[in-house]
C-alpha cells in the first residue's frame, strides 16, 4: 500500500523560505516520477513542480526560479525547497506519485498535503 506523508510545511513572512519533504512507502520509490501539487481556498489544484525517475524536473511558470524539486531514493523521499515565498503561493501543498517514470505522467497517489501560508 502506497502512503505519502508530508511535512515542513508552515507560517512564514513574504520573502522567507521553506522545506518540504514527502516520505514515501509501500512501492519501488525510484522508477516512479513523483511531484507537488498546491490547492488554494476556491482554486482547482495545480501542479507546482515534477521530477522524473532519471531526474529531469519540471516547474510551473509561477514558480520557476524560486522552487527546486529534488529526490533522494536512498531514502524514498522528495523535497520542495521554496525560496522568496509570496503571499499567493499560500495553499495546501501535496505530495503525489506517478504511475510512470516521466513527469508527464498521471499522478495516482497523493498524501494529505501540508498548509503553507506565507503572511505580506
Amino acid at each position: 500500500q502506497v502512503q505519502l506523508v508530508e511535512s515542513g510545511g508552515g507560517l512564514v513572512q513574504a520573502g522567507g523560505s521553506l522545506r518540504l519533504s514527502c516520505a514515501a512507502s509501500g512501492s519501488i520509490f525510484s522508477i516512479n516520477a513523483m511531484g507537488w501539487y498546491r490547492q488554494a481556498p476556491g482554486k482547482e489544484r495545480e501542479l507546482v513542480a515534477a521530477i522524473s525517475s532519471g531526474g529531469s524536473t519540471y516547474y510551473a511558470d509561477s514558480v520557476k526560479g524560486r522552487f527546486t524539486i529534488s529526490r533522494d531514493n536512498a531514502k524514498s523521499t522528495l523535497y520542495l525547497q521554496m525560496n522568496s515565498l509570496k503571499p499567493e503561493d499560500t495553499a495546501m501543498y501535496y505530495c503525489a506519485k506517478g504511475g510512470g517514470s516521466s513527469y508527464l505522467t498521471n499522478y495516482n497517489y497523493w498524501g494529505q498535503g501540508t498548509q503553507v501560508t506565507v503572511s505580506s
